[in-house]
This record gives C-alpha cells, structure tokens and sequence, in this order.
C-alpha cells in the first residue's frame, strides 16, 4: 500500500488521543509529546474521541472491540495488538501499529524498533507510516493472513526465551549458581544470534554431537526438575535439527 505523503499525515484538525492508561497508553503519550505531536490522554475506556481527529486504542486485545464502538464516528482509529486484524475496528477507516517491543515504564523509547502496520485505506496507512516514523521506529506492513505467524514469532523471540531462561534459572539454583552468572552467557548468544543467524551461531554439546554429554545433562534434569523433561527432550530434538542445518550449510561453503 502506498501512502500519501507523511508531511500532511499528522496534522489532523485536532489531536491524536491515546486511550488506555496502562503501561503502552503511557509510554505513547510521552513519547509523541517528546515528538511534538498534538496529544491527548492517555484516557479511559469509553472515550469517543469528539475533540480527536486520530484515535489510538492502547488497551488489552480483549477490550478493543469495546473501546472502538465507543468512539464517534468520522475518526481514523488505530489499535496496538500484534495479534488482531482490523476488522475489530469496523466501521471506523482503521490502522494498526504494533511496536516489536515489550514496554515496562512510562518513559520507554521506541526508537529502532520495528513496528508491524496494517491499513483499511491509503490514508490511515499514511498515519499508521507517520505515527512509525515519529517516533523512530520502521514501519513494516504485516498482511492480515501473515499476522499469526508474525506475533508467533515474537512471542518465541520474547516471551518464550524468558521462559527458557527460567528453566535454565531453576536448574542453576540446584546447583547453587545465581541467575547473575548465567547473564554474560544468555548475553553473548543473544548477540551472536542477532549477528550471525540462528544456525551459525549454535554452540555447545548438541552441536558437537556430544551424546554422551547430553544424557548426562538429561539425567540431572530428570533427577532436579523432571516436571521439565519434555521441554528438555523437545530442545535437543529442535536443536539437533538446527545442528544439522548448521552442518550443511559448513559443507555446502566452497
């Protein structure tokens, strides 16, 4: 889709209003006030946005619907979810900008953040790119049949990773080994990862093909955490497969 020149897109006649006073409502409305971008809220549910030309609903997907029927007609809304089309915003011209972040205070910065848009028109795409760019991040349109698989996979790149990392936590402790000693490590795999790709930067005994090693580390898991044996078993499956790409592909250099 393409938009119409960003110049004209955020100077609607009136504000943007924010509604949602939560963690993201807040950050939004900081962070467009930093930018100099007319603001309201952030405002409660149930807000219809009269004095607002833009409408952005920072509120729980489950609440969206609700805070869209709310809203006067003549308003261009917007949501925040990764996960949700825009038909939750119908019959409003609707956008959606969901920054590929996870937010925790009021002042958080979205600058080099990717940010997933969607649109219903041209014009609501304009606003989508503008509010994207304002703010610092790239704006990259997701399709409606792609945005599964897209929030899929960031919430394996955040939420499950957090996950892992509290497994890794809970084996530690048994061993009397503090979160903070696993940092520097979880750190460098993150960057090596982020630099080099998933394949390239695998390491460790699965890599090696160190069965014998892995069995080991199987048994301890089964005897100190066995609730997580499956999780464990479904790991070394996935990783010797990311192994084995990493073989090929070692191979396959000239």
């Amino acid at each position: 889709m393409t938009p119409p020149p960003l110049s004209s897109a955020l100077t609607p006649p009136g504000p943007v209003l924010v509604v949602g006073d939560g963690r993201m409502g807040r950050a939004l409305v900081a962070a467009l006030d930093a930018a100099e971008v007319p603001v309201v809220g952030p405002a409660g549910r149930g807000e219809s946005g009269a004095d607002a030309a833009i409408v952005l609903l920072a509120v729980p997907d489950a609440a969206i619907a609700t805070a869209a029927r709310a809203i006067a007609p003549g308003r261009t809304v917007g949501h925040l979810s990764g996960a949700l089309d825009l038909s939750i915003l119908h019959p409003h011209d609707a956008f959606s900008v969901h920054p590929l972040m996870t937010v925790t205070t009021a002042g958080a910065s979205f600058a080099g953040v990717t940010a997933a848009l969607a649109a219903t028109t041209p014009e609501s795409f304009a606003i989508a790119s503008a509010l994207a760019e304002v703010l610092g991040m790239t704006g990259v349109e997701v399709r409606d049949r792609d945005r599964a698989a897209y929030h899929a996979a960031a919430s394996v790149a955040a939420n499950f990773l957090v996950t892992l990392e509290g497994m890794a936590e809970e084996l530690a402790a048994t061993a009397g080994i503090s979160r903070q000693a696993l940092v520097p490590l979880v750190r460098a795999a993150v960057d090596n990862w982020a630099e080099r790709g998933a394949a390239a930067a695998l390491t460790g005994p699965v890599s090696r093909g160190d069965d014998a090693t892995v069995a080991r580390q199987r048994r301890a898991v089964v005897e100190r955490l066995p609730d997580r044996v499956a999780l464990f078993d479904a790991l070394v499956d996935a990783t010797r497969d990311l192994a084995t790409a990493q073989r090929t592909g070692i191979e396959s250099l000239p």
